[in-house]
């Protein structure tokens, strides 16, 4: 092995030996641990030290890294106290994730780390988000993000390097290739001859380096990362290397030829640049144990830190908060001015004014820019807050919802635009997997609002027209947000914006222009987990949201000699169930009308609380009117069949007269 120690002192050359040294001696620790049945798994990065490490020290302390479970030197080179790693691994409370997730799956804003997901391939979009931040506020950081081989083949990776090479963000994308995922060869993942072509496609600057190489690795990235200062862009960057140990440990190695790891063995970073220091008189054979004696003495004490404290306790109260980052309704009322505008106008006023507000707010979404957006709500945003802020994204769902997550990590708050809630399904796991999940997985706000325009009666086809808030609802961490007015879409949409939780908020694209009403001209707020009380009656209460209120005042209106509670909830998630329980102890009857198809839908848990706290209280079976079971249809007499609107007054009907 070749080492080129440019303009290097002893002092570098040093300080990178003992950096490599420290993660393979914890990993020696706790592999001797593991076996001792101490520690319950272990992700070996034995043999990939040198890209963690090089890229790790070639980095400011306030430049982000993302890396995976592989890159303890990225952890170690942050100089993160050993015992609160240790903490992490073994599930004491006073780990970074507070006993509630495992290995690296954590992230630190103190030392600028985003740990990984499994699904590995988000973290690269999340990266493209942080580097945006930074763009943004021109401060010239680098963010860094690792990734395997294996996860250049998902479509995240890919989308997150077109959006990097298209607005031109400053981040490096690392690729440790180490042959294999798991245990599937590289012939068996890909056809290009070197990763780092990949990066061609995107009109990415791309480089192969030594992975096993640390003054290669090192001179590398700082020499890169002084470019990108004055000349800020993506970079491609593929680390040949090899693990020398299974994916974890019960693994094993057995499916890698011996030649091979015979062949990488020779290669092993440590002792090769061991022998190089020795060679040039940087390093002697005395001052290395006396290194070596120093980390392994550093392990022990921080060891014993860590198995000195308490197992993790479960204690209720604490995982039910932990799940949202804590927020305060802020008031905002507003003057006597009122303009009686649409559901469409209400939200793109609602928008204007929080841009307004929010310095650090931007709006990302398809074609939202110039052209104002498929509905034309951002009409004119681009003229008044600039193309920095209002961002035209390139159709890829997924890596735009982790960018938005980037933002929010580093300091933003982030809007994105669905074009149709029907397509948020290709951006569905960093919603679920990451926004919901990372208050409660590492206590880091996911400061989100997706809008999400839904609904029939547009005769848009089963594409465009679903309204699938259930999705949602049933995931913990998200916020759930259903306006059927044009005065509580503006309200509640200013609250989205404040709230830094990640909020799915609903557009029924039936009533963007259909509705009108008297609306404040001036900025307010209305809070979240409160319905509305259109109707009050004592025969029946009525619940329900979006399109579905309107079908049930339609009925109502009808059927004048009906006194009913009509409720709208406004919001799912939180759920006014006390509005509820309230009106159904007075009236004794109730019906949930959804737009949605009835299985798994809000109705049916609306109906089982009933069912469980006003059982008592009711004087007739709880009833659920919803769309069919099928895929909505597109011809308006299927649609019109397939929407209950009309089998909601029949039901209704038999309701009262049970």
């Amino acid at each position: 092995m070749n080492f080129d120690r440019k303009e290097l002192s002893n002092l570098q050359l040093l300080d990178l030996y003992k950096r490599l040294l420290k993660p393979r001696l914890i990993e020696e620790k706790m592999l001797i641990l593991l076996r001792q049945g101490k520690v319950s798994k272990w992700f070996s990065g034995i043999g990939q030290e040198a890209i963690s490490v090089g890229i790790t020290a070639a980095l400011d302390k306030d430049e982000y890294i993302l890396p995976m479970h592989r890159n303890l030197g990225v952890f170690t080179g942050r100089d993160i106290p050993l015992h609160r790693l240790f903490s992490q691994w073994q599930g004491k409370k006073t780990g970074f994730t507070k006993g509630r997730d495992r290995s690296f799956h954590f992230g630190t804003q103190e030392f600028k780390i985003i740990g990984m997901i499994s699904h590995l391939g988000p973290q690269m979009g999340v990266a493209d988000g942080i580097a945006l931040a930074n763009k943004l506020k021109k401060n010239g950081k680098v963010t860094a993000v690792f990734t395997g081989e294996g996860a250049t083949s998902e479509g995240d990776f890919h989308e997150a390097l077109n959006i990097a090479a298209v607005w031109e963000l400053p981040v490096l994308f690392v690729i440790e290739n180490n042959g294999y995922g798991l245990s599937t060869p590289t012939n068996e993942q890909y056809r290009c001859e070197n990763l780092a072509d990949k990066g061609l496609g995107y009109g990415m600057e791309s480089h192969i380096i030594d992975g096993n190489n640390i003054l290669e690795v090192y001179t590398k990235i700082a020499a890169l990362k002084a470019s990108m200062v004055d000349n800020p862009r993506p970079v491609l960057l593929e680390f040949k290397t090899f693990r020398m140990r299974g994916h974890e440990e019960a693994s094993g190695t057995k499916y890698v030829p011996q030649e091979l790891m015979d062949l990488w063995a020779i290669k092993d970073p440590i002792s090769n640049y061991r022998d190089y220091l020795l060679e040039v008189s940087v390093l002697s054979e005395e001052e290395d144990e006396k290194i070596k004696k120093a980390i392994k003495a550093e392990i022990d004490e921080h060891w014993a830190i860590t198995i000195a404290e308490p197992d993790c306790e479960a204690d209720l109260a604490e995982e039910l908060n932990d799940m949202y980052e804590p927020y305060e309704f802020e008031v905002f009322n507003h003057g006597d001015a009122v303009e009686n505008i649409r559901v469409v106008d209400a939200i793109s006023n609602a928008l204007r004014q929080s841009m307004e507000r929010h310095d650090n707010l931007v709006i990302m979404g398809q074609d939202i820019a110039e052209y104002g957006g498929a509905f034309k709500i951002t009409d004119g945003f681009v003229t008044q807050f600039g193309k920095e802020r209002v961002r035209n994204t390139p159709i890829c769902e997924s890596a735009v919802v982790s960018a938005a997550n980037g933002l929010s990590i580093n300091g933003h708050k982030a809007i994105v635009e669905m074009q149709f809630a029907d397509f948020v399904s290709t951006g569905f796991n960093p919603i679920v997997n990451l926004l919901a999940k990372q208050h409660y997985r590492w206590n880091e706000k996911a400061d989100v609002v997706v809008r999400m325009p839904c609904g029939g009666g547009t005769q848009a086809g089963p594409f465009h027209s679903q309204t699938n808030e259930a999705w949602f609802t049933k995931t913990p961490g998200l916020k759930v947000v259903y306006p059927a007015f044009p005065y509580d879409a503006k309200g509640l949409l200013n609250t989205a914006i404040n709230d830094p939780n990640p909020v799915m908020y609903f557009e029924h694209k039936q009533l963007y222009r259909s509705v009108y009403q008297e609306v404040p001209t001036d900025y307010y707020t209305i809070p979240f987990g409160k319905a509305s009380l259109l109707k009050e009656g004592s025969q029946v209460t009525v619940i329900s949201f979006g399109a579905g209120v309107h079908w049930a005042l339609e009925t109502l209106n009808k059927h004048t000699d009906i006194s009913a509670d009509l409720i709208d909830l406004r919001s799912l998630q939180p759920l006014d169930t006390e509005a509820i329980f309230t009106s159904v102890k007075k009236t004794g009857k109730v019906i949930i009308l959804q737009e949605d198809t009835l299985f798994g839908g809000v109705s049916s848990d609306i109906s089982a609380m009933i069912m469980e706290q006003c059982f008592e209280h009711l004087d007739a079976p709880v009833r659920r009117v919803g769309s069919l079971e099928t895929a909505i249809p597109f011809v308006k007499a299927l649609e019109d069949q397939y929407l209950p609107k009309e089998r909601f007054e029949k039901t209704l009907l038999e309701l009262l007269a049970y």
